[in-house]
């Protein structure tokens, strides 16, 4: 039965939490939501002391994907009540429309495909260094190196409620103790797979380690008492600007934090795109694949298209041809994919509109009803508010060489679409250089490997993991004692 107002369950080490419940107020204003006092329930979030997780490693590896493999069928919404709840709360609190937060949750049960995690997990780390100590002979030593699990704090995003269920696959892989501070525009999703466990396995460790709640952020009452080294090692943030660099007052020795932070995307395309209308379509429709999806509140969502056709007056009409042919695109994206956004940021409108006054230097396609708009430079000039492009709108800029385009690459520069396949190898090397992190055929920003290796020029996996060391030297090694010791050198 569903719940009659909101609630934002806290799940913790295997019990749920539904007490003591105060008003907090969502992402957006939309809905207001019901959740434990977190002052309340502060001292059981986080693992009372390391020496509780050893029974992480009463599993095998295979036995932890048994659990996850278990659990992905489990969260089909038809059979999940806590799901369903949390579906229809979230179009209230969640960024993107009906249809695309609907296939989020249809989709979200894949993620817990038992090879699919296995190959991750590999590629990422080395299931070798999860389950043992990998050793070789170094120096007159046997050196061992081993991956253990942390006391881990994520602050999750709430662009999509797949990344709750990231967390708690990267948690248990890693036989990490999790505790997941919730969004206020995701407060349902996370919370619901958590009460999903608990009917599970309520006494399994993976239920055991992980703790789930909400609190404001910035409650320096309670994240003074949680954001310590002895109750956790490594903190993940996901979020904007704000909320990251809130987390780095609490960063101390004993606390790593591993930062997600906010990333814009591009995309940079060859001469090639404008030869023909055949091929405009084609590229318009790549362009759309990458800048529409979720409508664009990803990351990796590409927000400027560099065209290297130059800026002479028939460059620029053939531009136009294809940000008519990417708003066509757009338009014919399923639902499930992209809609209409569910709010078309009113400052945004007003920059777009302005454009339309200045045609001598910009053309605008769409955007009368809120829809998203395809910007076309005439110069090759970014619009003034490229930062604030949102709401499935993109900016279109004619270049005339590709070090124009890495002039704007930077560290905030995540995924860059590129075409045709002769940019490829120069502009993965180049950009790389310059600071982009994610390089991919353009149109496949969003249906290619997934989050399944580094992401944002770090490692999340292999950072919230220690990595540690055993030595033990050899018979021939001569030890620092004794008549022989002044033959010793020690090197670094």
């Amino acid at each position: 039965m569903m719940a009659k107002r909101p609630i934002s369950y806290a799940v913790l080490r295997g019990e749920v939490v539904e007490t003591d419940l105060i008003e907090f107020g969502g992402r957006g204003g939309d809905i207001t939501f019901l959740a434990p006092d977190p002052h309340k329930i502060a001292d059981r979030i986080p693992l009372a002391s390391p020496r509780l997780m050893e029974d992480m490693y009463s599993i095998p590896f295979d036995g932890i994907l048994d659990y996850l493999a278990e659990l992905g069928p489990r969260l089909e919404l038809s059979r999940n009540p806590y799901m369903q709840e949390a579906l229809e709360y979230s179009y209230d609190t969640a960024p993107s429309t009906k249809p695309i937060v609907d296939a989020f949750y249809h989709d979200l049960p894949f993620m817990f495909d038992k090879e699919r995690i296995r190959k991750m997990v590999d590629f990422n780390i080395g299931i070798d260094h999860l389950e043992g100590w990998v050793e070789q002979q170094l120096n007159g030593c046997t050196v061992g190196i081993r991956a253990y699990g942390s006391r881990q704090l994520h602050i999750v995003a709430g662009n999509g409620p797949v990344l709750g269920a990231l967390t708690i696959i990267r948690g248990a892989v890693t036989r990490g103790d999790m505790i997941v501070k919730v969004p206020s525009n995701d407060p349902f999703t996370t919370g619901a797979i958590a009460r999903t466990m608990v009917d599970m396995a309520p006494d399994h460790p993976i239920t055991k380690h992980l703790a789930v709640a909400y609190w404001r952020g910035g409650d320096e009452a309670l994240e003074s008492r949680i954001y310590q080294p002895h109750n956790i090692e490594k903190i993940c943030a996901w979020g904007g600007f704000a909320s990251v660099k809130h987390v780095t007052k609490y960063i101390q020795p004993g606390i790593e934090l591993i930062s997600l932070d906010p990333k814009r995307s591009a995309s940079i395309i060859g001469k090639e795109a404008l030869e023909s209308p055949e091929t405009m379509a084609e590229v318009g429709a790549r362009i759309a694949a990458d800048f529409a999806p979720g409508n664009q509140v990803a990351c990796s969502s590409s927000r400027l298209v560099y065209v290297m056709c130059g800026t002479e007056d028939e460059d620029i009409e053939k531009l136009k041809q294809l940000g008519q042919a990417t708003y066509d695109a757009m338009m014919s994206l399923p639902e499930v994919i992209s809609t209409k956004p569910k709010r078309y940021d009113p400052d945004l409108k007003r920059q777009v509109d302005t454009l339309r006054l200045n045609d001598d230097f910009y053309s605008v396609i769409g955007g009368q009803d809120g829809e998203g708009a395809i910007l076309i430079s005439h110069t090759s000039d970014r619009v003034e508010f490229w930062e604030y492009l949102g709401d499935r709108t993109i900016n279109i800029i004619p270049v005339d060489t590709l070090d124009e385009v890495l002039d704007v690459v930077d560290a905030y520069t995540q995924t860059v679409g590129v075409w045709p396949d002769n940019l490829w190898d120069t502009v993965r090397h180049k950009g790389a250089l310059h600071g982009g992190q994610r390089f991919v055929e353009l149109g496949y920003g969003f249906n290619g490997a997934g989050l399944v290796g580094p992401q944002d020029g770090i490692e999340p996996m292999r950072r919230i993991v220690k990595w540690i060391v055993s030595e033990k030297p050899s018979a021939e090694k001569v030890p620092l004692w004794g008549d022989t010791a002044k033959d010793v050198k020690m090197l670094a």
